[in-house]
């Protein structure tokens, strides 16, 4: 299959089960995790129409943001980041979707060079493991609080992964728990950034705005020897 025919069939997929929950498929964005993938690809995406596309490694993402610097396209960090590596990150991203602890969202913000924002998303914990990536759904409203304090970040909402050992129904209606407390604090935090391609159809159903596709779309990675 081809990589247009398999982008476009995933992209079917999330607007048949937007339609099935619900919703406008037009509110749901479609982000291409593309790591280990030259940059080639990525230019192959964007000449389909991708606009989003997803990086975990802060080196990856910046090289390959600097070779494709002629393309209209929104960065997305969703990797687990170092505050040594923040200002990096900062550089390199549209938005940060794993800001999981208050040391490194003070880090990118003091990162900040100009006046812009960066968005960001709180990355939440639904597993029992402390050594996962994400804040802890006790603790993810007291960390929006810290963000909320930080005026070169505007905080966009929630990411999360769904455990492997769990319904990822049930982990991800957690995840809407902790968004919707969320939005009470901060009402335009409206994004949740949740499902990937085993579990993108029960990230929908649980409201999911932002889905963050690789292998299904891209083909699998290359071996990196």
């Amino acid at each position: 299959m081809t990589l247009a025919a398999r982008l476009s069939a995933i992209d079917d997929r999330i607007a048949d089960a937007a339609r099935r929950a619900g919703r406008d498929p037009g509110e749901i964005t479609r982000i291409v995790v593309t790591k280990f993938h030259p940059a080639s690809l990525v230019r192959e995406l964007h000449a389909l129409g991708v606009a989003d596309v997803g990086e975990n490694r802060q080196q990856e993402l910046t090289a390959k943001r600097a070779e494709l610097d002629d393309l209209d396209l929104r960065w997305h960090f969703i990797g687990q980041a170092q505050t040594n590596k923040a200002a990096a990150i900062r550089r390199a991203s549209d938005v940060v979707h794993s800001v999981d602890r208050t040391r490194l969202a003070d880090s990118l913000h003091r990162a900040a060079d100009d006046e812009s924002r960066l968005d960001v998303l709180v990355q939440v914990n639904l597993t029992h493991d402390a050594g996962r990536g994400g804040t802890t759904v006790a603790d993810a409203e007291r960390l929006t609080e810290h963000v909320l304090g930080l005026d070169s970040l505007r905080l966009r909402g929630v990411m999360a992964v769904a455990p492997l050992d769990e319904d990822p129904a049930a982990a991800f209606a957690r995840l809407r728990d902790v968004a919707d407390g969320i939005q009470r604090l901060a009402p335009e935090a409206t994004w949740i950034s949740a499902g990937m391609t085993g579990d993108f159809i029960e990230a929908i159903d649980a409201g999911a705005t932002h889905l963050r596709i690789g292998s299904a779309i891209t083909g699998p990675r290359p071996d990196r020897g």
